[in-house]
């Protein structure tokens, strides 16, 4: 199973990526968790130490410089990354984290040999992987390459019941679907009421619904770590295998 998991950053995102990754663990399955927003927050939701997180990658400047054998403004699109998943990671039991990190670009659209690099690790591990593997996307789909996206198996978009999260919604999933992205479908979290389901359901009319998440009061007092027995993880065990808690 291969998941993109985006949204517009404050909807719980990343909560929905640490809550797939642990269900997915709870399997028995090994996880790769791959942190792809810049503002990174996965590894402390997995309960990984700040001493435990890994290197982002996008900071690995000489193995970059190396791979891509940049010269001038010409450099390799298609890098040697396949060594890179198991080097630079973090493994706790059965999941391996890895953090993308940030690339900084010199204008819009920018291709620069970190953005290459990153779209080239990331098309690997999903092509190539036989891990369970979930990406916690920055609000849209920046790493994702055509050839990669068509081997995601599921492209989750995560909403909250305000109008700013619904209209990123409907941006991403149009990105998406232009790199042909087949499975796309919404998650909505921090749900207080029938009223907030009515208003998910009336302006997402076309986009698949996956299911709702409750609000999970506890979450408030967990000081950011996911707990693995909480009831947000399996409120979304139950949206993810089709019980839509309608």
């Amino acid at each position: 199973m291969k998941i993109a998991i985006s949204g517009k950053g404050g909807v719980g995102k990343t909560s929905v990526a640490a809550g797939l990754v642990l269900f997915f663990k709870g399997q028995g399955k090994k996880v790769v968790a791959i942190d792809a927003d810049p503002d990174a927050n996965l590894a402390a939701t997995l309960g990984f130490s700040a001493s435990q997180r890994p290197a982002p990658i996008a900071e690995l400047k000489k193995i970059i410089l190396e791979r891509t054998g940049e010269v001038g403004a010409f450099f390799k699109l298609n890098p040697k990354v396949d060594d890179i998943p198991d080097k630079f990671s973090a493994k706790s039991g059965n999941i391996t984290l890895i953090e993308m990190g940030t690339v900084k670009k010199g204008g819009a659209g920018c291709v620069c040999p970190e953005s290459a690099f990153l779209k080239a690790l990331l098309s690997h591990i999903f092509l190539n992987r036989g891990e369970v593997v979930v990406v916690d996307m920055e609000a849209g789909i920046e790493h994702l390459g055509r050839g990669t996206a068509q081997s995601v198996e599921k492209f989750l978009i995560v909403v909250e019941p305000n109008n700013t999260s619904i209209d990123t919604a409907k941006k991403i999933d149009s990105l998406a679907k232009g790199l042909g992205i087949k499975d796309i479908s919404v998650i909505a979290n921090k749900i207080r009421s029938g009223k907030d389901r009515d208003f998910i359901d009336k302006n997402l009319k076309d986009i698949k619904i996956q299911g709702y998440i409750n609000l999970d009061e506890a979450l408030l007092n967990s000081r950011g770590v996911l707990p693995e027995d909480s009831e947000f993880v399996k409120n979304l065990a139950e949206v993810f295998n089709g019980k839509t808690n309608r």
